[in-house]
Parts: C-alpha cells; structure tokens; sequence
C-alpha cells in the first residue's frame, strides 16, 4: 500500500513539473523564481517519494536505463545554478512524460495485484 501512495505522489509531482515547464523556455524559467522553485520542489518531491519506495518494487520494475529521470537517480534532486536550470527544464520536457507512463504502469500493476489478493480475501 506505500508502495501505491508513493507511485501517486510520484505522478503527481512529475505531472506537476511538466505543466511548470510547459510552454516556456528554458531561459524564461532561468528568470522566473517562484516557477523555477516550483519546478525544483516537485522534483524534489518525486525524489522523496522514489526513494521510500519498497526495494522489491524498484528492482521489480526498474527501467532498462536502471533509473528514473535524469537527476533524480539519487532520490533527490538539487539546483545550484545556470546549467542545472536547464538539466531541469529539459527533464521536465523531454524525459518527465515517459517516465510517467511507466509510472502509472507500475501503479495499475499494483493496484491489481492488490485488488486480486482482497477479492482472494474475501472469498
């Protein structure tokens, strides 16, 4: 069940980052604070909430890349400066959408699995 709750803050914060990132430019990110902080809260978020996912459930469903998005390997994710804005900006941009397809994947998965064991409970 934690495994569950984490996957629906992970899509959630990711979702998030993507519509911060929508239809603005990097260099407009770059001069925008309140919308840069936003953005890096949420991968801050997603970070968090992948790394209190259980092992079985991260080695079960790991990518074939062996992580998620790009600076978030770490279970969290910082910016410091310039360049990092854009490693941010182009995560949120290029990368945030598959990885959110796999996400919700790994969630309908687990979500019927635990849907199958209460009807087996049940019976």
């Amino acid at each position: 069940m934690r495994d569950v709750l984490c996957l629906t803050e992970m899509i959630d914060a990711a979702d998030q980052a993507r519509r911060l990132a929508d239809g603005i430019t990097a260099a407009d990110l770059e001069q925008n604070r309140q919308r840069r902080d936003a953005l890096l809260w949420n991968f801050t978020v997603l970070g968090e909430a992948a790394a209190r996912l259980s092992e079985e459930t991260k080695v079960r469903f790991r990518t074939s890349s062996g992580s998620g998005p790009r600076g978030c390997e770490t279970g969290s994710c910082t910016a410091t400066g310039p360049m990092d804005v854009e490693i941010l900006y182009s995560t949120a941009t290029e990368q945030l959408s598959e990885f959110v397809a796999d996400l919700r994947r790994v969630l309908a998965a687990l979500t019927a699995e635990a849907d199958d064991g209460a009807e087996g409970a049940q019976s």
